[in-house]
């Protein structure tokens, strides 16, 4: 399971020839233009606000320290996705981490995010994390329903969890997946290779 995954790779969606690699240093304008071109409600999909440029800084500044891996899906030379897989080995919870998504509207609907969200996935099993959560505002249907098609499950609602910039507050699901017990099941029925990558 602790089999590295290789960047770039590339990738067929109906939006086109997608490009998948490892974010870097060097991304941080193409990253900021990404996250300013984002709807504002799907900012809230996200712990931080990604369209402000200190914000950006402070991410870059986690990739290097090694906290945080996150995958940019570009097309044509622009970012239209990143996927991020969040982790603290220092913690009581060392075994689980957080994929964080987030895609641009133009490509929706179009495999970017599936395809993304299943890259991401693979590094949290390359990883040897035992459970991965996601979090998302209970309207976003169409996010919901491609990680439950990844094995992810309601795990909690949070009532009026995060505020946009409006004011109002939003209810936030968070979506869990036991790797290891998916993977222990597997193995009991003879597919060990059934959730690898």
């Amino acid at each position: 399971m602790s089999e590295q995954r290789s960047y770039p790779r590339h990738v067929s969606t109906d939006a086109g020839d997608i490009e998948i690699r490892l974010m870097s240093p060097a991304d941080e304008a193409a990253v900021l233009a990404f996250g300013k071109g984002l709807p504002t409600h799907d900012l809230l999909f996200l712990p931080r606000n990604i369209s402000q440029p200190k914000v950006l800084s402070a991410w870059v500044k986690e990739i290097e320290r090694g906290a945080i891996t996150s995958l940019l899906a570009v097309k044509d030379g622009r970012v239209v996705g990143c996927g991020t897989l969040v982790r603290d080995p220092h913690s009581w919870s060392p075994h689980v981490g957080e994929i964080r998504m987030v895609v641009s509207l133009d490509v929706r609907g179009k495999g970017v995010g599936r395809a993304l969200s299943q890259e991401t996935f693979a590094l949290a099993l390359g990883a040897g994390l035992e459970k991965l959560s996601v979090q998302m505002t209970v309207d976003q249907q169409a996010a919901i329903a491609l990680f439950e098609s990844l094995g992810f499950k309601a795990e909690a609602l949070l009532r009026d969890h995060v505020r946009d910039v409006d004011g109002r507050t939003h209810d936030i699901v968070v979506l869990g997946h036991n790797v290891a017990q998916v993977q222990a099941q597997m193995e009991a029925y003879g597919l060990p290779g059934a959730v690898q990558h």
